[in-house]
């Protein structure tokens, strides 16, 4: 609690204000990780077969930049 204290003190916070703010960035972490996994897992198996031709078509769409 020393440490909280101290952290909440340097902060210009009260301890409870630092406990708040220290849940809404956890939670506000842990909606994006739910969210990152849920994405991960829906791309797992790799495009389809429509959306690899539109990759081509929109690889042949835009110039490639010079290797120079």
């Amino acid at each position: 609690m020393r440490d909280v204290d101290a952290v909440a003190r340097d902060l210009g916070l009260s301890r409870s204000g630092l406990i708040s703010e220290a849940l809404r960035e956890y939670l506000r972490k842990r909606k994006a990780d739910e969210i990152a996994a849920k994405l991960n897992e829906a791309y797992a198996d790799g495009p389809d077969e429509a959306e690899r031709r539109l990759v081509r078509r929109l690889k042949s769409k835009v110039p490639l930049k010079d290797r120079w």
